[in-house]
């Protein structure tokens, strides 16, 4: 799954459903990667983490797991050469693999910062998915993990003599972020940008294909060319590889397209295996009948129940 870690994950592909089981957290080493400037990518079990470490303190974005956050929190006191407590924490969405451990922060006082739309799906709890067989469900988060400042469209944070820049997506799901540091120049896209294959899109919770092209395109089109890029899974990457990974969306939706004007149905689309000449990104995870249903439920506006 490369990492990508959701509770009550359920599966139904090819007939088989089952449950992921409980990870052992007491296994997983944070890795700390330097980006540049205050930014330093860490990597555990859940979704990457940049952390800006300066003057005025520690500022996150993302969380991964409730019981990691111990060794978040140590990994972060090495680079900085003593205890610097999170004083922020951003979202980038809402899914448990990048925010099960605002519970933790919150409770030790970091102020969370997220969208509106992130905010009521993590105090009422959601079930998302693909629009078809992948999907999954997340309880309700408690009070301490719920952001106490939210946005809308676009925000400020003026932290470690940057002044970094929240945007609002409509992408992987409703209540994206990108988060971006333009003194250290890096960007954080959360899952709306990853390195695992097909993309996980939470159809179920308003995202869509199309939204997520048009963030990768806005993104690519309004950062300096030389960004460093942090994905919401695997290694650091350039625009290049975003643009390249946004090529791969519109050419797999155009696929889906046309099955749709040729009135196939989409078990025929499958059958005829129609992503094929994209087999490489297929995963265990999100494999090419998975990533079809993830675009035709995105065009067709609809999900199945």
């Amino acid at each position: 799954m490369r990492k990508l870690l959701l509770p009550v994950l359920l599966v139904a592909v090819t007939g088989l459903a089952f449950a992921q089981q409980p990870q052992d957290f007491s296994k997983v080493q944070i890795k700390a990667i330097p980006v540049s400037g205050v930014v330093t990518m860490l990597q555990g079990a859940g979704g990457n983490i940049a952390a800006s470490i300066g003057d005025d303190g520690v500022l996150i974005v993302d969380a991964e797991y409730a019981p990691l956050a111990d060794k978040i929190q140590a990994a972060i006191d090495q680079i900085a050469g003593s205890h610097k407590p999170v004083r922020f924490l951003i979202n980038t969405h809402y899914h448990a693999d990048h925010s099960d451990g605002d519970s933790a922060f919150g409770a030790r006082g970091a102020t969370i910062i997220a969208t509106e739309n992130l905010r009521k799906r993590l105090e009422s709890g959601s079930i998302g998915g693909n629009g078809g067989a992948l999907k999954f469900q997340q309880p309700p988060s408690p009070k301490a993990a719920l952001p106490i400042v939210t946005y809308d469209d676009q925000m400020y944070v003026h932290f470690n003599d940057d002044a970094i820049v929240l945007m609002h997506f409509a992408a992987h799901t409703d209540g994206d972020s990108v988060v971006y540091f333009p003194k250290s120049n890096v960007v954080h896209m959360g899952d709306i940008f990853i390195r695992y294959g097909f993309p996980f899109i939470d159809v179920n919770s308003g995202g869509s294909i199309q939204g997520m092209i048009a963030a990768c395109e806005k993104v690519t089109a309004t950062l300096p060319a030389d960004v460093k890029v942090i994905p919401g899974h695997g290694d650091l990457a350039t625009l290049d590889d975003v643009r390249a990974y946004t090529q791969m969306m519109k050419d797999t939706m155009a696929a889906v397209q046309k099955g749709i004007a040729d009135q196939k149905t989409l078990d025929q689309m499958k059958q005829e295996k129609i992503l094929a000449p994209w087999q490489r990104y297929s995963g265990n995870f999100v494999n090419s009948d998975a990533f079809i249903e993830t675009i035709y439920y995105s065009l067709m506006g609809k999900t199945r129940r």
